[in-house]
């Protein structure tokens, strides 16, 4: 096989087409949508592990860009099958779609699973590019980037641990999450998520000082978390969903890319307003 970058970059495409397409078909019979999301995440290990076998670069780079990914991705998609998967009622955001969609709804999906095959091989890109790092490892700039995404996941992680512990409670049903990292941010885990996307571009800017070789990758995850295949907004349309979420995800495309801390009054605030607005929609 060619070390050529969009020849492995295409094949990994190939190879996510027909893995997604499976996924889609498991779903006609679990009808849980979400198994999507950790396909992704499982997508997103082999590619990169492909890239490891097939690219040029040192090795043991490649070894480090393969632990980071399968670290991030693999304790991701773990969280999100057995909290959104695993005897789990499929996700209301998903639901909502199904409804929308009406007599095209398998089309439709069928068209979602496929824009997560292109999503993989998006957001591989950053990985190729630091394993082809034309520099001996490891300089300064790729420490400074593993500090970052350490930082990163670690935060990501310890919201999702509080915002599952939050939700595990009986007690808690129907309130907001004001809880350690969720007290500072209404979505701290997507502002790690972003924030993590970009230790990849600090890793890259020895390639390329500019450093624009990596840009795309947090922009696009930026645009993704304000709505990808209008997830966002048919989080905002359910009548039914607990106060947490229906906040939560109205603020996604405002938290996106800036930093938790100095969003937390702001974040507050709106998250009061768009409350309020719920219960005057459900009390009329």
């Amino acid at each position: 096989m060619s070390s050529d970058p969009l020849t492995l970059v295409i094949v990994g495409y190939l190879a996510m087409v027909l893995f997604m397409a499976g996924l889609w078909a498991v779903q006609l019979f679990t009808r849980n949508a979400s198994i999507a999301d950790v396909g992704f995440c499982l997508g997103l290990m082999a590619v990169v592990c492909w890239y490891a076998t097939e690219a040029s670069g040192e090795t043991e780079r490649k070894l480090v860009v393969v632990l980071l990914a399968c670290l991030y991705a693999g304790r991701l998609g773990a969280f999100l099958l057995v909290n959104r998967v695993l005897g789990k009622a499929e996700d209301a955001r998903y639901q909502e779609l199904r409804r929308s969609w009406g007599a095209r709804e398998r089309v439709k999906m069928f068209g979602y699973f496929q824009l997560q095959a292109a999503a993989v091989s998006a957001f591989s890109l950053p990985f190729l590019v630091v394993m082809q790092h034309p520099r001996p490892p490891f300089g300064l700039w790729e420490l400074a980037g593993v500090v970052v995404w350490v930082a990163a996941v670690s935060g990501e992680a310890t919201a999702d641990w509080q915002l599952a512990r939050f939700r595990s409670r009986p007690w808690n049903r129907g309130r907001v999450c004001r809880e350690g990292l969720w007290y500072c941010s209404r979505h701290p885990n997507y502002f790690f998520e972003w924030l993590h996307w970009w230790s990849y571009v600090v890793m890259a800017l020895d390639v390329d000082r500019s450093g624009r070789h990596g840009m795309g990758t947090p922009q696009c995850h930026r645009d993704s978390l304000g709505g990808t295949a209008g997830l966002a907004n048919a989080g905002r349309r359910l009548p039914g969903i607990s106060g947490n979420d229906q906040c939560i995800r109205a603020l996604v495309a405002e938290a996106a890319g800036q930093p938790a801390l100095s969003l937390a009054r702001r974040s507050r605030a709106v998250c009061a307003s768009r409350l309020e607005g719920y219960k005057r929609m459900t009390s009329s």
